[in-house]
């Protein structure tokens, strides 16, 4: 069976070498941004007709993508290459950090806009914990029964193992980051980016 995180860390290392955007890349295969971006993530399986047009976009054999590899020392995520996610609440989420394969940490950058409160998510497995820092703005974040209010400079860490929320009480946009270390079941039910991002399109990060 393929490691979906391992392939799609193979994609986007080749295509960061070959110096495409998910934009050329998408272009050159055929295969859409959003498939791409969630291949890279691994989040999706490709088919095998899928997987054959993305090695045909990056000029590389089909072989070399499914071979096993050693996981890298040092990955690159370029800021050009960062997925952002604009919901149609009005808030937005870029993903800055890399995808690691097995490694189930995310650094994201989230903007609530002024009175944004999108839904709660749903609790992650045991052992799953969250870091964030405001930016700038006003964020409340609900853990459970436990509610905060924090300002700029602000930090907070709760364990992710309960249903929790983010949103913006003041009258300015909230800018704040998160650091996700997300422990997953073996149905892999929220997968956050690699880790979060089909949790996260019920709700904000």
């Amino acid at each position: 069976m393929v490691d979906l995180e391992q392939l799609g860390a193979r994609i986007q290392a080749a295509r960061t070498d070959f110096g495409l955007t998910l934009q050329q890349l998408a272009d050159r295969s055929a295969v859409s941004v959003s498939m791409l971006s969630a291949m890279e993530r691994g989040a999706k399986a490709p088919t095998i007709v899928v997987l054959a047009r993305v090695a045909v976009g990056l000029d590389l054999p089909l072989t070399e993508l499914l071979a096993e590899q050693e996981p890298p020392r040092m990955v690159i995520r370029r800021a050009a290459e960062q997925d952002v996610v604009h919901e149609a609440e009005g808030w937005s989420r870029a993903i800055l950090s890399p995808v690691v394969p097995g490694v189930n940490f995310e650094w994201i950058r989230s903007t609530l806009p002024a009175g944004c409160a999108p839904h709660p998510f749903d609790a992650y497995a045991p052992g799953s914990h969250e870091y964030l820092v405001v930016h700038s703005g006003t964020l409340r974040v609900t853990a459970g029964t436990q509610e905060v209010v924090l300002d700029a400079g602000d930090s907070l860490y709760f364990a992710a193992d309960v249903t929790h929320s983010y949103a913006n009480p003041g009258e300015q946009p909230c800018v704040y980051y998160v650091a996700a270390l997300i422990m997953r079941s073996r149905d892999r039910r929220a997968i956050p980016g690699a880790a979060t991002i089909q949790a996260r399109n019920n709700g904000a990060r």
